[in-house]
């Protein structure tokens, strides 16, 4: 049996339980991720060392012991300090899943309602997720454990960081025409845009559009449209696809371009994220 070095992503994942997948690193010092988003809500945990994290605007310095969380669409960046020795365990969350647990609990109206915590110390739930990972991870553990351990833990998340009801946090309405670049872009980012479709598409010039998607989403229109090509990367990817297959339908120009680019955002291989 081939021994995975610590330094590599360990990715869990199950059909049973699809709504939910995991990730690790024992020695993330060479981990260096571009800033990105994710279509999920990720918690994750981090179990050893320190590393700067950015989420949005706001720049932390993080340690062992805490709980970082990243709604949908959340632009972040999570990297060692000076290169130090760090590890975690992170969770991805269907959104759409989530949402109905939160309308189960009285929590928003059959939409997911974002959290307003970034970064939380609190030992119940680093101790839950932990637990909840290693719950996951076991291939002797039955399915239905597995997801009455997620319902679980995601009802202490809830419970434990949910705003006051009818008090939900909500990002300020974007900008019409920024919005309209993005939904150009998200609806044809498989094809070769140029800057100019996409103004044509928001009706604004390049200059303004620039500044103002980059103000309004955390990136450029191209590092959305790469984010949004990695994303559905991802999923073909979960699904079993050949890497230079998915490489062409997301829209890149070769798997090596895949790649490249796959291992800025996801700071792992296509290969290491399939298996």
């Amino acid at each position: 049996m081939t021994k995975i070095s610590p330094t590599h992503p360990k990715f869990w994942r199950d059909p049973a339980v699809d709504f939910i997948e995991a990730r690790s690193i024992e020695d993330g010092r060479d981990l260096h991720y571009d800033r990105h988003a994710h279509e999920t809500f990720s918690i994750g945990a981090v179990t050893a060392g320190s590393c700067v994290y950015l989420n949005e605007r706001k720049r932390q310095h993080i340690h062992a012991g805490s709980v970082v969380l990243m709604n949908p669409g959340d632009v972040h960046a999570c990297n060692p300090i000076r290169d130090g020795q760090w590890s975690y365990r992170m969770l991805y969350v269907d959104i759409a899943w989530l949402a109905n647990l939160q309308n189960d609990l009285g929590v928003g109206r059959d939409q997911f309602v974002p959290f307003s915590t970034t970064a939380i110390r609190q030992p119940r739930l680093y101790t839950g997720l932990t637990r909840l990972y290693d719950m996951l991870i076991d291939q002797q553990a039955d399915p239905l454990e597995k997801h009455e351990s997620t319902l679980a833990f995601m009802t202490k998340v809830q419970r434990a960081l949910s705003p006051t009801r009818g008090h939900e946090p909500h990002k300020p309405h974007k900008h019409r025409g920024v919005a309209r670049a993005a939904e150009f872009i998200r609806d044809n980012y498989k094809q070769p845009l140029k800057l100019q479709d996409i103004c044509s598409a928001a009706d604004l010039s390049a200059s303004y559009l620039i500044r103002a998607f980059k103000e309004e989403y955390g990136m450029t229109p191209h590092a959305y449209l790469v984010n949004c090509r990695v994303e559905f990367s991802r999923a073909r990817l979960r699904q079993g696809v050949p890497i230079a297959d998915v490489a062409l339908e997301a829209g890149f120009a070769d798997q090596a371009h895949l790649q490249r680019t796959f291992k800025r955002l996801v700071a792992a291989t296509p290969a290491q994220y399939r298996a």
